[in-house]
């Protein structure tokens, strides 16, 4: 018990004063951070249409995807303008995930 208590001590100690590079090497970062797309914008917040504009400072092609509240994707679309039809669409709440280029963004989408 004497032994067992003494290596945790060690252990412990190790821990609390190793050196940060050998902790910050061994921790992977469990996401990637976004790269935000410059000039974003999304109108009208909320859509009362079917049609939802989207816009950059770049005006590249996006791909974007949306999805309902529990996770669930329910529309992906490939857009080169800047219009996104969402007729499909019923009222509710809804995540856009945006990817222009290596920039994407995520935003809230409310359709009434």
């Amino acid at each position: 018990m004497k032994k067992f208590y003494i290596l945790s001590l060690i252990l412990v100690s190790f821990l609390l004063f190793a050196p940060r590079s050998i902790a910050q090497n061994t921790v992977q970062p469990v996401f990637t951070a976004e790269k935000p797309i410059e000039g974003l914008s999304i109108y009208p917040n909320p859509v009362v249409g079917s049609k939802v504009y989207i816009t950059s400072n770049k005006n590249h092609t996006k791909e974007v995807e949306i999805y309902n509240v529990l996770g669930k994707k329910i529309l992906n679309a490939r857009m080169t303008g800047k219009e996104l039809d969402v007729s499909e669409l019923t009222p509710g709440i809804y995540i856009l995930r945006i990817k222009e280029g290596v920039t994407q963004a995520t935003r809230k989408l409310v359709v009434r």
